[in-house]
């Protein structure tokens, strides 16, 4: 078959495309509209009483989006359900009866009781068309591109009301649109956002950038990562500080490693905490290495490098013994991180915002043994919570003045 196309522009509405489809052989044919413009700004509803016969002969654009009801037999046309149409009232209803009528001979032979019921609905539609009784005809276009024709225009049409409306978001989403976003302050933003301020590369003083993100992590709370990268020298360095506060105990990790997949365990280690392998007699103090967010393999390797990298240790400041001593402890660590050698690695983190990822969780991990205690009074001055004050500060404050 041939297909047409034509733009043409419907006085007082706006441009459209009219497709029409023609078949020599079986002398089908079919016509479709679609829009010209834009989606408009606000969605429109017309709605027309319709009481005669020169009515039902009103042009109708009804886009493929548009909603069309006639409330007196509680009737309606979804969106998306039909091809937009340029066409009339009458020729609506024509094509809302050729609907139903084409699968009835299957529901009488099927279930007769539904194709009586919608026979008697059909003959309530054809009877529309002869306008007995006045009856409401609604077009509801959240794209603002249909249109119902005024045959009094320019002026007003007393049995046509025309109404504008905003949007939805539900209805911008069925249209495709982006749905306007929460307030950018929000805290949910927040926590999808990767928030980024200027700072200065810590090895040439170059201006960086440092990206910042709150992240999640399951089974524990909130933890904020830090990521600066230096497009001069190439310098990179990340951080992990936590989202919260302070926990009322500290708390003390152990972990049994047995197994080469216990390698791959998510370690939080704050910059509060310190790490302990009683096998190779090493401790790394507090402060240390900075607060991370990797895998036990990842921690382990930045503890080698920064055995191996220090000039001290295995320098040219370093003597024979004990470089020997430093490669042999690198040496018995790839092993650990290999699975080779069974240890203990223990985290203790006075501030409680340590943790170590637990792979049975929710259930108990029979490897894993997790400690709550006491702080010292030497653990809180490290962490200045001895002089720090955060109830009944504001009485105090007004008797000194």
């Amino acid at each position: 078959g041939v297909t047409r196309l034509l733009l043409t522009r419907i006085p007082f509405f706006k441009e459209i495309i009219v497709s029409s489809f023609a078949c020599d052989s079986c002398s089908w044919s079919n016509t479709e509209i679609q829009s010209a413009g834009r989606i408009q700004e606000q969605g429109v509803r017309y709605t027309l009483a319709v009481t005669s016969r020169q009515d039902m002969n009103r042009e109708v654009v009804k886009t493929d989006c548009a909603t069309a009801r006639i409330p007196e037999l509680d009737f309606e046309i979804p969106p998306f359900t039909q091809k937009g149409v340029l066409t009339t009232i009458e020729g609506i209803i024509d094509r809302a009866v050729a609907g139903l009528e084409q699968d009835q001979p299957i529901r009488r032979a099927t279930n007769e009781e539904v194709a009586s019921k919608i026979d008697e609905f059909i003959g309530k539609l054809k009877q529309l068309k002869e306008v007995h009784s006045p009856f409401t005809f609604i077009i509801d276009d959240p794209s603002g591109n249909s249109f119902v024709e005024n045959p009094r225009a320019p002026q007003k049409d007393e049995a046509l009301v025309v109404t504008h409306y905003r949007r939805t978001p539900q209805q911008s989403a069925m249209l495709g649109l982006e749905v306007e976003e929460k307030p950018a302050d929000s805290a949910e933003d927040l926590r999808n956002e990767v928030l980024q301020f200027n700072t200065n590369c810590p090895e040439c003083n170059a201006p960086a950038s440092t990206n910042m993100k709150l992240v999640q992590i399951p089974h524990f709370k909130e933890v904020i990562i830090m990521a600066t990268n230096c497009d001069s020298c190439g310098h990179r360095t990340n951080e992990v500080k936590s989202g919260g506060a302070i926990e009322p105990q500290g708390t003390r990790i152990t972990l049994r490693i047995t197994d080469p997949s216990d390698m791959t365990r998510d370690i939080l280690k704050s910059e509060t905490c310190s790490v302990e392998i009683p096998e190779l007699e090493f401790e790394l103090g507090m402060g240390a290495l900075g607060g991370k967010f990797t895998t036990l393999e990842g921690l382990l390797k930045d503890i080698a490098e920064l055995v191996e990298k220090n000039p001290f240790t295995l320098g040219d400041s370093s003597t024979p013994s004990r470089t020997e001593k430093l490669q042999e402890f690198i040496g018995k660590l790839h092993e650990i991180m290999e699975g080779k050698t069974m240890a203990h690695f223990i985290m203790d983190d006075p501030a409680g915002n340590s943790y170590l990822q637990n792979v049975y969780a929710p259930e108990e991990d029979p490897e894993l043994k997790v400690e709550r205690y006491e702080r010292t009074f030497e653990q809180n001055e490290d962490l200045g919570l001895n002089d720090m004050k955060t109830e009944g500060y504001e009485s105090e404050g007004a008797s000194r003045r």
